[in-house]
């Protein structure tokens, strides 16, 4: 009989309130960030959440919590099975 390794998953979610704070769970690493851009690695895939005066206020890697101010424009996935096909994650943002 085959056996199956579980991988145990932080659940993921994102709260968005008022377009000015942001909480995010779920996360696995922080790729680079500056006051218009955050490229995070979660556990569905890459997150790249643009906007302006964006601040990291909290980040806790073991927890997977993050929290962030500023004003959001856009929050965009990239998907984690098309990462792995296409080259990487850094490959779809730069399209």
């Amino acid at each position: 009989m085959e056996e199956r390794k579980l991988i145990k998953t932080k659940p993921h979610n994102v709260l968005i309130e008022g377009r000015e704070k942001l909480t995010i769970t779920g996360v696995r690493d922080v790729i680079s960030f500056d006051e218009n851009t955050i490229i995070l690695n979660t556990e569905m895939g890459g997150l790249v959440l643009k906007g302006t005066d964006l601040h990291i206020n909290k980040l806790n890697v073991e927890d997977g919590n993050l929290s962030i101010e500023g004003y959001v424009i856009a929050c965009d996935y990239t998907d984690k099975t098309d990462s792995k096909k296409s080259g990487g994650f850094f490959s779809n943002i730069f399209k």
